[in-house]
């Protein structure tokens, strides 16, 4: 009986386990499948990924190293290569949850946690870094289980974060506005703080702090883990930060000091903390200095002494003791262990200092490579900083002019005896000797050995650079070999004193404008110093007017560049703001007020607005005036301009065709229509040479003499007509023996004038015209004011180091050429050659100039030449690039021009290698 009823049981628990078996392994859609799919699902596969994705969130918060001197990121996501597709951080807790969640949607496809499975799936993508899946996933999810109120909202919430790690924000905003549209209709409270939190992440994107506190407000408040509400209550500080609501920044930095905050969030709240109690006019200057060095003090901040050391500096340069704001922030530098974005932004501060205080352009450039180098790409104003780095040389040339003019108009303003005195020391400067650096300050520091602050520990080590004997033998040696040196990027390099730096300035351009030079001029002897400085001083109202000049002028393009090529309007708004301040009364005032008046449009609109009337009222006939009272003047003069070089370009077809009644007939009829055209001058003389090559040669001087009477400042064809005039005045029995006045016609190079023996004319630009940079690429839309051409010093300059990159080089040729770039194959450029020719023929006249023509891809370059030396190449740029417009008759953003070797110019096969070389002329010339 015993056995009979052990073997019923055995039957029916096989059969109970056949049928749980059979219950978990089939796909059929019984209450018994669901329910066991159900189970397995939730506690095998669901429970099991979230706890694997919790661990890696917090390890990754414990990991992730933020950045506090920027907004922190709401929520961390890992940082991958957004432009590939296919990116995969390969995590291998993330690719264990996708394989859970795959199982769930493949074998437990009637359970009721699919849509879970989908949203894991999303999230191990989205921590794996691979946005594109991850937004993929989130998506299908929120399109298929959008009666899930509880899943469609997560699957919005993650797509969006997804976006905007792509940086889709555009994308990710319309997902928003789906998202918050379904937020009233979520009951449980704690489901709301993340989507809170990505909303206040949006806002930080699109630069909208007031809209960004709201939404991190309702986040904290709708009872986040705390981790994330410590996290964001230090943001929505940086926000009141940001916003200049010191007090309510205040109140949210001293929760996070009060809670349980990491280590380097409690510092640096409470950094913070200090700094602002200053701004809100608390503890005053001194106080709040030993506030911050009493954090020296204390052990656990060792590893951020270089961000209290930068705070007092910060102090000093808010008080202008700019000398003591140095001191620090070079201690910042030394104090510097693993915040290298710290020691980037101090390396940037010195660098400012240099530049534009204590104007030491050497120190400048140096500390500017070392910020670059340091600082990462996603800094804030990088691309400026590597713009004004790169182009450091025209803008330092320009200072450099500002202060040479100031020296030499405040020694001509004293007594003669004192003014020999001051030029005898400029040329005989004073070296001042060398003193023994002071352990204490990092400003004068030489080399130092660098002691931590356990020295008893060191002492004791048996580690050769612990050794105090063996430090001390080595510092010996390195200072009779390497001198007092200092301990700072190019140490090796010499550095001169500052009484011998402004004296070889002036010596290197005295008399010259805006003209950039690589070469550094050799030290001239005092005599011959004394005699320039001498002959330089502007001691009549003429001289100290041509010097005020080239301040003015200085001035001018150093803001125009800050706002045309660095895309920098506050500091561009300064330079314009101390050219005003400086010279009320200039001969830029409509192009300074016009973009004052654009600067600070929607910023502060009454100073814009007044700008804007000092334009109309001022200057009422002003292109400036013109474009603000009918803004799509621009578009109408494009067009306009267009038309006219088409109608040039037809007349030029039948001069070339030499049809010369019909040239006449026809520069006839457009005259009528328009007399101003900016190509006026080009019509009159293609008429005055048709009237030449069909009338007698008395005709063709009255033509002449019409044109120098209409257009007396024309700078391209007036110069050409009147140097052809003197020929044929000189000539002129033989001239009124012709039948017709002109014969031998060749479009290019026609001999039927002699040589005209003029000497070559500088072109300056019209006064209210922006000026541009003549080293950089030239867009001949904006003229540049000309610089006059560069006397020759007797002392030969020293060589510049000779930069290469790739086939390009910047050696010493004998050889070189302007070139112009026209980016389009299928225009016929003759008209544009024969304007060159003109230009030649009139302002360098038996200088043997030629222009040709080279052809690759979809490009033409005109190249002119032969120049012996870069300086040549550059005068004659600077002299032809305001007339450019006039002379090409292309649109002028399908040309740029640039100065090359010929060594240089011979590698230039495809548009690739040219576009290449310009980068490569851009940042080195």
């Amino acid at each position: 009986m015993k056995n009979y009823a052990i073997y019923n049981l055995k039957i029916i628990l096989f059969s109970l386990c056949v049928c749980i078996i059979y219950s978990c392994s089939s796909q059929k859609d019984t209450a018994s499948s669901r329910g066991m799919q159900n189970l397995t699902a939730r506690y095998n596969y669901i429970y099991n990924s979230k706890v694997l994705l919790i661990n890696h969130q917090q390890e990754l918060t414990e990991t992730y190293v933020d950045n506090y001197d920027q907004i922190l990121p709401v929520y961390l996501g890992p940082e991958t290569d957004n432009n590939e597709v296919s990116t995969s951080l390969n995590l291998k807790p993330m690719d264990d949850i996708i394989k859970k969640a795959q199982t769930i949607i493949l074998e437990k496809s009637y359970s009721n946690y699919t849509d879970d499975a989908y949203i894991l799936l999303g999230k191990a993508n989205f921590f794996n870094g691979n946005y594109f899946n991850a937004a993929e996933y989130f998506d299908y999810t929120a399109k298929t289980y959008k009666g899930n109120v509880s899943s469609y909202l997560e699957a919005l919430n993650w797509k969006a974060r997804s976006l905007m790690q792509l940086k889709r924000i555009s994308e990710a905003n319309k997902v928003l506005d789906t998202l918050e549209s379904i937020l009233p209709s979520i009951k449980k409270k704690s489901k709301l703080s993340e989507p809170f939190a990505t909303l206040a992440q949006m806002c930080i994107y699109l630069d909208n702090s007031a809209a960004a506190i709201s939404y991190l407000k309702d986040a904290i408040k709708a009872g986040p883990g705390t981790d994330n509400r410590i996290r964001w209550t230090y943001i929505l500080a940086q926000l009141y930060e940001k916003q200049k609501n010191y007090p309510d920044a205040l109140i949210n930095y001293r929760k996070v000091v009060k809670s349980n905050a990491p280590f380097e969030m409690y510092f640096n709240a409470n950094l913070n903390q200090i700094k602002l109690r200053t701004l809100e006019s608390g503890p005053q200057k001194a106080n709040k200095q030993n506030q911050l060095l009493a954090l020296l003090k204390d052990d656990k901040n060792l590893d951020y002494n270089d961000q209290v050391y930068f705070q007092i500096a910060e102090t000093h340069a808010a008080d202008e003791q700019y000398t003591d704001a140095l001191k620090y922030y070079q201690l910042s530098i030394q104090k510097s262990t693993t915040n290298q974005y710290q020691k980037g932004l101090s390396y940037l501060k010195i660098a400012d200092l240099n530049f534009k205080v204590f104007k030491d352009y050497l120190k400048a450039k140096s500390y500017y490579d070392s910020t670059v180098n340091t600082l990462p790409k996603n800094y804030p104003g990088y691309e400026l900083i590597l713009k004004k780095n790169q182009n450091l040389q025209y803008l330092t040339n320009r200072y450099q002019i500002i202060s040479i003019e100031d020296t030499l108009q405040s020694i001509a303003k004293l007594p003669e005896a004192s003014r020999a005195e001051k030029i005898q020391l400029l040329a005989n400067p004073v070296v001042a000797p060398v003193q023994t650096a002071n352990t204490n300050s990092a400003s004068a520091t030489g080399y130092q050995p660098n002691y931590s602050r356990n020295n008893t520990n060191q002492l004791q080590s048996s580690f050769y650079f612990s050794n105090p004997t063996a430090i001390a033998i080595g510092f010996s040696d390195f200072k009779r070999k390497w001198g007092n040196r200092k301990l700072e990027n190019n140490w090796r390099q010499s550095i001169r004193t500052s009484a011998q730096e402004t004296s070889q300035e002036i010596a290197s351009n005295i008399n010259t404008t805006t003209d950039d030079t690589e070469a550094t001029q050799a030290v001239k002897d005092p005599q011959t110093l004394i005699k320039q400085y001498t002959d330089s001083l502007p001691v009549t109202p003429e001289l100290l007017a041509k010097s005020n000049q080239k301040i003015i002028n200085a001035y001018y393009e150093i803001a125009s560049f800050y706002l045309q090529e660095l895309s920098s309007p506050e500091e561009a708004a300064e330079v314009y703001q101390q050219l005003l301040n400086r010279f009320p009364e200039n001969n830029h005032l409509a192009a300074t007020y016009y973009s004052l008046f654009l600067i600070n449009k929607g910023i502060d609109e009454p100073k814009s607005i007044d700008f804007k009337n000092k334009v109309l009222k001022d200057f009422p006939s002003s292109i400036y005036a013109k474009i603000i009272l009918d803004p799509s003047f621009s578009l109408k003069q494009s067009e306009l301009e267009t038309a006219i070089n088409k109608q040039y370009n037809d007349v030029f077809d039948q001069y070339l065709k030499k049809d010369f009644n019909s040239v006449i007939n026809h520069v006839n009829e457009i005259s009528k229509g328009n007399t101003n055209s900016f190509l006026a001058p080009q019509f009159a003389y293609l008429k005055a040479i048709a009237i030449g090559r069909t009338n007698k040669v008395d005709a063709l001087l009255t033509a002449f003499s019409s044109i120098t009477e209409q257009f007396p400042d024309d700078q391209l064809i007036t110069p050409l007509v009147k140097g052809n005039a003197a020929y044929i005045n000189d000539h002129l029995a033989d001239f009124q023996k012709r039948d017709t006045a002109l014969i031998d016609f060749d479009p290019n190079e026609p001999p039927y004038f002699g040589p005209i023996r003029s000497t070559p004319i500088v072109v300056k630009a019209p006064a209210a015209v922006p000026i541009q940079k003549t080293d950089q690429i030239v867009k001949p839309a904006e003229p540049v004011t000309a610089p006059a051409p560069q006397q020759t010093s007797p002392d030969v300059p020293k060589a510049p180091a000779v930069k290469v990159d790739g086939p390009f080089s910047t050696a010493t040729s004998t050889v070189y050429y302007f070139v112009i770039d026209v980016a389009d194959a299928s225009l016929t450029l003759s008209s544009s050659r024969f304007g060159i020719g003109q230009f030649n023929r009139g302002n360098y006249a038996g200088s043997s100039l030629k222009h040709q023509l080279k052809e690759f891809d979809n490009d033409q370059l005109i190249y002119v030449g032969n120049f012996s030396n870069f300086d040549d190449a550059k005068t004659y740029a600077s002299g032809i690039t305001p007339q450019l417009k006039q002379i090409m008759k292309v649109p002028v953003n399908i040309y740029t021009s640039f100065i090359i070797s010929k060594d240089n110019f011979d590698k230039l096969t495809s548009k690739t290698l040219l576009d290449k070389y310009i980068e490569f002329y851009k940042n080195n010339y």
